[in-house]
């Protein structure tokens, strides 16, 4: 950290025409001869329907074996935790049917979702919400929740269980589960202002107009350029080039929409490819954060009885469908290749966060990630032995490549309970956990 006599304020934002800039962490925030600031904590959880390929996934404990699901992040092995042996209760049948809807809403809550399909929903709090509550106040932001999903499921999506708990896992109370968003630009104008109404009519001349952010923001960013040392010349530089970035994205997928036949369901604003799309969404992500607008943030990367598929990789097979492998080996190695693609965007996100500057370090550095699904053999439904991944920056202290496996019957949820260590959060109890996992306790 490079402190300079220019001050300023940590949470300078540019304004102009319904635009709002926040900016990064510049060495300029840092006041002349105090110390640096303490990097803040973020929170990030995703979540992949209909478990995994399990033979290709499993592995012993030791060292991790980069297998052909966890190849994409090889390089990001010394960062990555996989907890093995982990069960979601939760989602464990009580006569209820809806297996795929309870997999998905107790893999952030340790808690069994109440089967209605009215409004009388009820579920838990998740972990993510846990984690805002401690930050909101200092944050514009308190959460972001994103999906690749459809977004408009209502009524009864599955044996007598509401829509609710398939279309989002970030529940803020018990009976209120928080919409998800699907459509980048609408995560934009979220970030970073827009027309300031949702009348269609207004926002469709707003998405006409050749102007961008920058644009309305021009001379407020040339004033915080002046005096500004070489290093944070360059930081904003390369922000406010992302930030563009991102704004030509969304409008190229806006502007393709005019010309092509859209895919069905998908809103205006969405690019035409899964990859596409989630990495706009990630890039979305890693300005939120780099801005410190929310350090949490929650995504459905595959909702649960999802029906996509996957052609550009050379898997046409509807998603449900294929999860329902029968053990049969092509289908087995087909999931698995469907596994390893949407890990792959999970290692786009982190080579993000990596290769973007933080005070001293980088975001990655005080960044925590949890990935994983809410069944493991999706052909049984099986809630034992859940799949899930932790990266953590170097700031939580966890030692990474490895595999850790515990006792049979031990609750996922004491996996959270141990992460919200991590995060100064003290709770005795979370969802349905009976202790913490010693072995990340400590490291």
């Amino acid at each position: 950290m490079i402190i300079t006599k220019r001050h300023l304020p940590r949470r300078t934002v540019l304004r102009g025409v319904g635009a709002t800039l926040a900016l990064p962490l510049l060495d300029a925030m840092v006041p002349a001869m105090s110390a640096a600031p303490v990097p803040v904590k973020r929170f990030g959880a995703m979540y992949v329907a209909m478990g995994m390929s399990m033979p290709t996934w499993l592995q012993p404990e030791g060292p991790l074996q980069m297998n052909a699901i966890l190849a994409s992040i090889e390089k990001h092995r010394e960062h990555l935790v996989v907890p093995v042996g982990l069960d979601s209760e939760g989602a464990v049948s009580v006569g209820d049917n809806g297996n795929h809807p309870r997999a998905q809403a107790a893999w952030l809550t340790g808690a069994h979702a109440k089967k209605t399909d009215g409004p009388d929903i009820r579920l838990g709090v998740s972990m993510d919400q846990i984690i805002a509550r401690k930050y909101e106040k200092d944050t514009q932001i308190g959460s972001v929740e994103l999906t690749l999903e459809a977004t408009d499921m209502v009524g009864n999506c599955a044996y007598g269980f509401s829509c609710a708990y398939n279309n989002t896992i970030a529940w803020r109370t018990a009976t209120t589960p928080l919409p998800m968003e699907n459509n980048p630009r609408n995560v934009f104008e979220r970030l970073f202002g827009a027309a300031g109404t949702t009348d269609p009519k207004v926002r469709g001349r707003q998405l006409k107009m050749d102007a961008s952010i920058l644009d309305a923001v021009t001379q407020q960013v040339g004033n915080v350029k002046k005096g500004l040392g070489s290093r944070d010349m360059l930081k904003l530089t390369e922000y406010l080039d992302a930030v563009r970035d991102v704004e030509r994205r969304i409008q190229k997928a806006e502007d393709q929409v005019d010309r092509e036949m859209p895919v069905v369901a998908q809103p205006v604003g969405i690019p035409a490819t899964f990859e596409e799309h989630a990495r706009l969404m990630f890039d979305l992500q890693t300005l939120a954060f780099q801005t410190d607008l929310t350090r949490v943030f929650t995504f459905v990367l595959a909702r649960e009885s999802s029906t996509r598929s996957y052609p550009e990789i050379g898997v046409p097979d509807s998603h449900h469908p294929l999860s329902h492998h029968q053990n049969i080996p092509e289908k087995l190695a087909r999931l698995a290749k469907l596994n390893a693609f949407h890990l792959k965007q999970l290692g786009y996100f982190m080579d993000k966060l990596q290769a973007t500057k933080d005070g001293d370090g980088t975001l990655f550095d005080s960044t925590m990630l949890l990935y994983g699904s809410g069944m493991s053999d999706s052909n049984m439904h099986s809630p034992r032995n859940i799949p899930n991944l932790l990266a953590s920056g170097k700031n939580f202290g966890i030692k990474g490549n490895r595999a850790l496996a515990f006792p049979d019957r031990t609750p996922m949820a004491n996996l959270q309970l141990t992460l919200l260590d991590k995060f100064g959060v003290d709770v005795e109890k979370f969802g349905d956990s009976d202790g913490r996992l010693k072995p990340l306790a400590g490291v």
